[in-house]
Formats: structure tokens, sequence, C-alpha cells
């Protein structure tokens, strides 16, 4: 199955859900932010005791899995109402920033490292 998001179907989707809860006044781009750090924290819980072995095999528990894409749904919805909020067009957004790593992280001097962009 294809995994294709229609962002702006979920931005009018988030729009509506906290216009009729009156949630507008706390839908500032700081309180997201913090929002959806706060669901990244959720999603570091999840494999926070595990071994790294035991977290390549995660997705062979469904509890696991069920958990994690519940968290991962919970930050891509904050993710896409900050932007939303913030007038920032995802799609060239990452589009730009995938540019800008591979400037950053040239192929020929980076590969098979896990150096900073800055200590190579």
């Amino acid at each position: 199955m294809t995994d294709i998001i229609d962002v702006d179907k979920i931005k009018i989707l988030l729009r509506e859900f906290a216009t009729v809860r009156d949630w507008d006044q706390f839908h500032h781009p700081k309180n997201l932010a913090m929002a959806l750090a706060c669901e990244a924290g959720e999603v570091l819980e999840i494999f926070q005791w595990m071994s790294e072995q035991d977290s390549m095999k995660a997705h062979c528990d469904n509890a696991v899995k069920n958990k994690a894409s519940e968290e991962l749904a919970d930050v891509m919805l904050y993710l896409i109402r900050l932007a939303d909020l913030m007038s920032i067009n995802l799609a060239t957004a990452l589009e730009n920033k995938i540019s800008i790593n591979n400037i950053k992280y040239p192929a020929e001097l980076v590969k098979g490292s896990a150096k900073k962009y800055n200590e190579y």
C-alpha cells in the first residue's frame, strides 16, 4: 500500500477540529511547538529501555507498533497544524531541506559515517 498523505486535506480537517472545539485560542505556534515536542517525547518513551536489537524488531510486536502508530500520528498532526499556522508549505520545506542536506552531507565525504556536517 502506498503511503500518500494529503497534507492540505489534513490541514482543513485540523482547522475544523480546532474551530468546533474553540481551540484556536490555544493553537499558537509556541503552544503547538511545545505539544509537538511532548509528542515526540512519547515516541522516545516507547523505545527508551529497548536494546538496539529489540527496537529493530519492534514492528513485529503489535502492541508496540500500535502505540508507535498513535504517537507518530500525534507528532504529524501537530506538525501539520503548526505548519498551517506558519503558512509553511511542507512539500517545499521538505524538498528544500533535502537539498540543503545534500550540500551539508556530500556522499563522498560522509558515506558510512555518523559524524555531523561540522565534524568532517
